[in-house]
C-alpha cells in the first residue's frame, strides 16, 4: 500500500515515468478508489492505492526494493521519464566483509544486491532500486 495524497497525479507518476503496468483502476463512489499497478516485468507484486484504502500518511512509505537486473539502465529510463534518481552506491566491502558502508558507482563485478539508487514519487515516498541478477549480454 503506498500512500498518497493525489491518485491522478500517483496513477501519472507510476504508470507513465516508472513504466508499472496499470491493474485496476475502480471507484465504486468517491469515497473509495483503489487503483493498482505492477512493475514492468513482475508478474508476482503489485501496488495499491487510492482514497479509503490506508490511512498512512502520504509520503510515509520507506524501505521498499523495487528489483532490476541493470541499475544504470533503470536510471537512465528513469531520468528520461523525468525522475530524480540519486547517484548509484554499492556496498564497499574493500576491506575484506562488508561493514555497512557504501562507495559511490555500481559495484563493477555487477554482484548481485551490491548495487543501489533511489527514488521518490511525488509525495516523498521512498524507493530503492537494487540490481540483481546482472547479465552484460
Amino acid at each position: 500500500m503506498v500512500p498518497v495524497s493525489d491518485v491522478d497525479r500517483s496513477v501519472a507518476f507510476y504508470r507513465d515515468q516508472v513504466g508499472f503496468h496499470l491493474d485496476v483502476d475502480w471507484s465504486p463512489g468517491p469515497a473509495y478508489r483503489v487503483v493498482q499497478l505492477t512493475p514492468a516485468g513482475s508478474d508476482a507484486v503489485s501496488i495499491q492505492f487510492g482514497i479509503g484504502i490506508t490511512g498512512a500518511v502520504p509520503g510515509s512509505l520507506r524501505g521498499t526494493y523495487l528489483v532490476v537486473s541493470d541499475l544504470a539502465a533503470a536510471i537512465r529510463f528513469l531520468e528520461g521519464n523525468g525522475v530524480k534518481v540519486s547517484a548509484p552506491r554499492h556496498k564497499d566491502a574493500s576491506a575484506g566483509e562488508w561493514q555497512g558502508s557504501y562507495a559511490d558507482g555500481i559495484d563493477m563485478a555487477h554482484a548481485d544486491r551490491a548495487s543501489f539508487a533511489d527514488f521518490s514519487d511525488p509525495d516523498g515516498n521512498l524507493w530503492t532500486l537494487q540490481e540483481v541478477g546482472y547479465s552484460s549480454s
